[in-house]
């Protein structure tokens, strides 16, 4: 069963398995979107909320939204869990993961 949840006293240990299966999965997909020239970054893990930036063709592509469900899709199967895949608008300059709670 699905459950939504924000992880407010989760263990440290939890919350780097989990950071480890959202990184796991933007691992899988970046290869078919830089194939077309497009990347995701993964930015920011704050309780269900997933902060990724799509970079390259991936910005002005009319299927990003299709790619965020899908993205987004996988996480849920992977966790177990309810979580928001958010894009968030910026330039391709990496910045450091952020894990929150």
């Amino acid at each position: 069963m699905l459950v939504e949840s924000e992880h407010l006293n989760a263990p440290p240990s939890a919350d780097t398995e989990r950071a480890d299966i959202v990184r796991a999965v933007i691992e899988e997909i970046r290869p078919n979107l830089q194939r077309d020239g497009g990347d995701c970054q993964l930015l920011e893990i704050n309780g269900n909320k997933i902060m990724v930036r799509l970079t390259g063709a991936c910005v002005f592509c009319k299927l990003a939204s299709a790619t965020l469900e899908g993205i987004q899709a996988r996480m849920v199967e992977r966790l177990g869990e309810f979580v928001r895949v958010i894009p968030v608008a910026g330039g391709a300059k990496a910045q450091p993961l952020k894990i929150g709670h």
